[in-house]
């Protein structure tokens, strides 16, 4: 006796395989949509909208870099609670992040500014190259936190480094610029968005 195919069945699988080979087409062109959107706004395309944003920074506590001093003192790391009580830059960044060299020359010049502190989340690097990266290049922050593991990274929503994170007195994350900064991203988004935030009261 011969075995009919299923019909159905025979349908069911066909339709599934359809569905597998044009789904990353279909991602495409939704990533493709979004970009052309927020280019059509006028908009930053490395400005992704965060669920994070104008929301309390996670809870993370951050063990310093070993190995490192700044002003004669040992590097510190720091946590949830150190953002609180003054305006916060938190640069997501890595001695094996070729673009975190691009944009270390800027950092250097961001940190002359007092009126806020720059923190450095070391993404997924050894204390050894961190310590490295900056001896060689310069200290640009005000204290180091080593994410070994990428925890604390996943937590803030980290696509890769580097990024960028400005966090209000009050501990609240509003701003996020993906990529390395430019003097272009610099005069026209980033540093207008912090000033605001350095001019609101509480």
């Amino acid at each position: 006796m011969t075995n009919e195919p299923n019909n159905a069945e025979t349908t069911q699988k066909k339709g599934g395989i359809h569905f597998l080979i044009i789904l990353p087409l279909v991602i495409f062109l939704g990533l493709a949509a979004l970009f052309l959107i927020q280019m059509a706004k006028g908009g930053d395309p490395s400005q992704i909208p965060s669920v994070l944003i104008n929301k309390p920074a996670p809870q993370f506590d951050l063990p310093a870099l070993a190995g490192f001093e700044a002003n004669g003192a040992p590097m510190p790391g720091f946590k949830t609670a150190d953002l609180k009580g003054h305006v916060s830059v938190v640069n997501v960044w890595a001695s094996w992040c070729p673009t975190c060299r691009d944009e270390h020359p800027l950092l250097l010049e961001l940190n002359k500014d007092n009126r806020f502190r720059l923190l450095g989340l070391a993404y997924k690097d050894k204390p050894e190259n961190s310590a490295r990266f900056l001896r060689n290049h310069g200290n640009a922050f005000d204290a180091v936190g080593m994410d070994e593991n990428g925890r604390a990274g996943i937590d803030w929503g980290v696509y890769g480094a580097p990024e960028t994170f400005i966090v209000d007195r009050k501990g609240i994350i509003r701003y996020k610029h993906i990529g390395a900064l430019t003097p272009y991203s610099m005069q026209e988004s980033f540093m207008p968005e912090l000033e605001k935030i350095l001019a609101e009261k509480g």
